[in-house]
């Protein structure tokens, strides 16, 4: 039976894509192939129709995790999230921090770099570093739609519920202690109070497992007050700030490579795959020897990272 292809229209409730807010708005890679019926065939089905999905969204349009889980109903957040995240080590995406000068003000914008054409990290660093050298987009702001004039009045409509968005790096190792150490069970709201603590962390280059180790060793064997005990060590322990490394020719001072699993910044060559060393783990991931060949390959080996949830 003939393999089906994901190509998924605009949904007729997003006749215009939303704009992005600051930041997190598609830009396309130069360079790219023109569209094939063949394009993300290598990829796994909810891959393929996502990345079918942000193909045809024209530059400027909200490709962040909601706003994607809204346009595509078929997945959650969660699922967004990972989809995102293989996209990005199949080379189709790399999520950016760039910074915008003008009237006496300085900020960091996000954008979301797209190419349709899969791309190996050495090709994406070398056109984000001609991206820095050129001006910074102007960020795009969400438009404000003025609804046509009724002649019968209407209800307003019910609002929609908020989205539950999905939880930061720090809580889920915060929620997973208690799987490690059942002396360190902490509930939701334990989670939520200590998450800040357990970020700056994470901020500070310490991954996951090596916060978990320095929370469960050596415990007293008899743990009264978990929440208690977690905040203290989270506080004696508390990693030292260190400077960041000088950036060498990878882009620039004002264009930073963002993380699309933990959202930290760096430069190019220490973001492969657009992965910071925590979230990359410890495995090499294969890479292509160009923008195209072995792109199955490498995200063959990433099956088992995006079971949908």
């Amino acid at each position: 039976m003939a393999a089906q292809h994901f190509s998924p229209a605009l949904p007729a409730s997003v006749e215009r894509p939303r704009a992005a807010r600051t930041g997190y708005g598609k830009r396309s890679a130069p360079g790219q192939d023109s569209p094939r019926p063949a394009d993300f065939t290598g990829l796994p089905e909810r891959e393929r129709y996502v990345a079918a999905y942000i193909d045809r969204l024209p530059d400027g349009a909200a490709m962040d995790i909601k706003s994607l889980a809204k346009d595509l109903p078929l997945y959650g957040q969660m699922a967004i999230g990972t989809a995102l995240r293989a996209l990005a080590v199949a080379g189709h995406l790399r999520r950016v921090r760039r910074r915008v000068e003008g009237d006496g003000t300085c900020r960091w914008v996000t954008y979301t770099y797209w190419s349709r054409t899969a791309r190996d990290n050495e090709w994406w660093a070398t056109a984000l570093c001609a991206e820095a050298a050129a001006p910074a987009p102007e960020p795009t702001a969400e438009p404000i739609d003025v609804p046509p004039q009724r002649t019968d009045p209407e209800p307003p409509a019910p609002p929609e519920p908020e989205a539950p968005s999905a939880p930061s790096a720090a809580y889920l190792a915060l929620a997973g202690l208690g799987r490690r150490e059942p002396r360190l069970t902490l509930s939701a709201a334990d989670c939520a109070a200590l998450e800040p603590l357990a970020a700056a962390w994470l901020a500070r280059g310490v991954g996951a497992d090596r916060l978990a180790s320095a929370l469960t060793a050596g415990l007293p064997d008899d743990v009264a007050y978990p929440r208690g005990l977690v905040r203290r060590r989270l506080s004696d322990k508390m990693p030292p700030r260190l400077p960041e490394p000088p950036e060498q020719g990878h882009p620039a001072s004002g264009l930073r490579v963002e993380c699309v699993e933990c959202g930290r910044p760096g430069p190019a060559d220490a973001l492969p795959d657009d992965l910071c060393r925590p979230c990359r783990g410890s495995g090499p991931r294969p890479s292509a020897p160009d923008g195209r060949d072995g792109v199955a390959d490498r995200v063959a080996g990433l099956r088992s990272l995006m079971r949908t949830p």
